[in-house]
């Protein structure tokens, strides 16, 4: 150390959770009075590494305050609902390490209107109101601040805090067997044990205990059927007489279609980049319904908001807690329904990428076909209070068929071999739809013109992209893949795996990534050359493609 001394500092695995209240207020640089109980775990384990250190004085114990966020990453950005106030706060002790990169990103994004890079991961919109819950706080910082140093499991759930919020099924599912995970403070089946299997989970950078598992519930999902809750998508209502020209604004795709009809789509900032990976369900000419991912649910209300002007006669209504999702997906799922509904499931009165309000038991919901699995299926919006009759309805319906839960696992693996993308992995701010491979979701002739459009142009009278997201498949059968592993081409790096996940169905781990090439990342340049990605330092050959490897024409979804 620089003055001649010793310098024993530590992340505790466990914090000391300090409310702001207790600080003095407007005062930098604040000091606590020592606090040997705190630090006599961290200062043991230096004694065992250096022994000295116990017969050496102390010439200052310094205590101080940290602010530290539920998630371990800082807040960034405008203040939503606050216009012109930014912040830049609760850097987890790393504001020196971030501090000149997050000032200039912040100088820009004031400056410019908006961010100049992907910050969605730092946006200060990302957090959700009740993550200022002062009890919410006091016990998940203190878990997160232990985090720093600590090894990273894939798919580790936080143990802080949990139940904040629960599906209206919850206890069903927990009947079920269901091992639960948090998004958004949401509790989620994760997987299913089966009767005498614990349901806590054993973490590994391979094949967690889960694992068996939940090859079964894919193998369901691809043979009989599936049911899975995903009550926690996000679910905005947008309505009023400019709702259309509003959403046609702001959409790269064209929602302006007959009621009933869904559009998968994303709205784009300004360099074309994706900001919001969304369903649209028009619910009537003045009103529709945006679905979204639960982690992402706070951050799109704020993008939504942010982008409504004052002459316009539109409006943005929370609807998220008011329906729970039963997901029904598999070849069985038509004759499942059936059995419950009236309703004509036929391909011909009931085509994909439409909604309607049914019958289901004694209830009603709106059935949207859709599918994040690959399979035939429906997504069923249930009002809340209607959804545990329906449940069991359907539940009973599914007994002869093979019906079994499902949980957020399976459909990360079901979702991976059909190369559905999953937003904040692999779609950013950074990404444009054609970098995607989502190109047929733009419609770039549509009146109007949208949010995006230009740069999307641009990109296309360029020539061949410089980027874009390849598809993988390994030729070894052991190695599974998660996130950021090295893709090498000839031997040298090209780009980084955005998400994978082991193929039940294929035998093989499967996974996505972006690819550069200053050339053109075209068909011929991905179908040529030696692919490999790099797990642990060892290289795995790999086979590339721009389509899924599994129904790669999507004929299962049609049914």
């Amino acid at each position: 150390e620089d003055a001649g001394k010793w310098l024993v500092g530590a992340f505790e695995p466990w914090g000391k959770a300090l409310a702001m209240e207790r600080l003095p207020a407007d005062t930098p640089f604040i000091e606590l009075a020592e606090d040997w109980d705190h630090f006599e775990l961290p200062f043991t384990k230096a004694m065992e590494l250096l022994p000295a250190l116990g017969e050496a004085g102390i010439a200052k114990f310094f205590n101080g305050p940290e602010s530290f966020t539920p998630d371990l990453l800082f807040a960034l950005g405008e203040v939503p609902g606050l216009p012109g106030c930014f912040i830049s706060a609760g850097y987890n002790s790393e504001g020196i390490e971030f501090g000149a990169g997050a000032g200039r990103a912040l100088a820009e994004w004031i400056v410019e209107g908006a961010p100049t890079m992907d910050l969605s991961h730092v946006d200060v919109a990302r957090f959700h109101p009740f993550q200022i819950n002062k009890r919410y706080l006091h016990e998940r910082v203190a878990e997160v601040l232990g985090l720093h140093y600590k090894p990273h499991w894939p798919h580790q759930q936080p143990v802080t805090a949990r139940g904040v919020r629960r599906s209206v099924l919850h206890d069903r599912w927990t009947a079920m067997g269901a091992s639960f995970g948090e998004g958004m403070g949401w509790e989620r089946p994760m997987w299913f044990a089966p009767e005498g299997v614990s349901v806590e989970n054993v973490y590994s950078h391979t094949r967690p205990n889960w694992f068996v598992h939940t090859a079964e519930e894919c193998r369901a999902a691809r043979e009989a059927a599936i049911l899975l809750d995903q009550s926690s998508f996000g679910k905005h209502l947008i309505q009023g007489r400019d709702a259309c020209a509003f959403l046609q604004r702001l959409c790269a795709g064209d929602v302006d279609v007959p009621v009933g009809k869904l559009v998968y789509t994303h709205m784009l900032n300004a360099r074309g980049g994706i900001e919001t990976d969304i369903t649209v369900n028009r619910l009537a000419e003045d009103r529709y319904l945006i679905i979204s991912s639960a982690t992402v649910h706070p951050r799109d209300k704020t993008w939504i908001e942010r982008h409504m002007r004052t002459e316009e006669h539109v409006t943005l209504t929370d609807v998220t807690s008011g329906y729970a999702v039963l997901s029904l997906q598999g070849p069985r799922s038509r004759a499942i329904l059936a059995r419950v509904t009236d309703a004509d499931l036929s391909n011909d009165a009931f085509p994909f990428a439409t909604s309607q309000e049914i019958d289901i038991g004694y209830g009603r919901a709106i059935a949207n076909r859709l599918t994040y699995v690959g399979e035939l299926g429906w997504e069923l919006h249930i009002p809340t209070e209607f959804a545990p009759g329906i449940f069991e309805a359907v539940v009973e319906a599914g007994a002869e068929s093979g019906l079994k839960p499902a949980g957020y696992h399976a459909l990360e693996h079901l979702r991976s071999e059909r190369a559905y993308r999953e937003y904040e992995l692999d779609l950013t701010p950074e990404d444009t739809p054609f970098e995607a491979g989502l190109g047929f979701t733009v419609r770039l002739d549509k009146p109007g013109g949208f949010t995006g459009r230009e740069a999307l142009l641009r990109q296309k009278e360029v020539g061949p992209l410089a980027k874009r997201l390849v598809l993988f498949k390994l030729k070894d059968p052991e190695p599974v893949l998660f996130h950021e592993e090295p893709i090498l081409r000839d031997g040298g790096i090209v780009g980084y795996i955005s998400s994978g996940a082991y193929s039940f169905t294929l035998g093989r781990s499967v996974g996505m990534g972006y690819v550069h090439h200053a050339a053109g990342v075209t068909k011929d340049f991905v179908e040529s050359g030696e692919w490999e990605i790099e797990i642990a330092c060892e290289r795995f050959p790999a086979e590339a493609s721009l389509r899924a490897f599994f129904d790669p024409a999507g004929e299962r979804v049609k049914g």
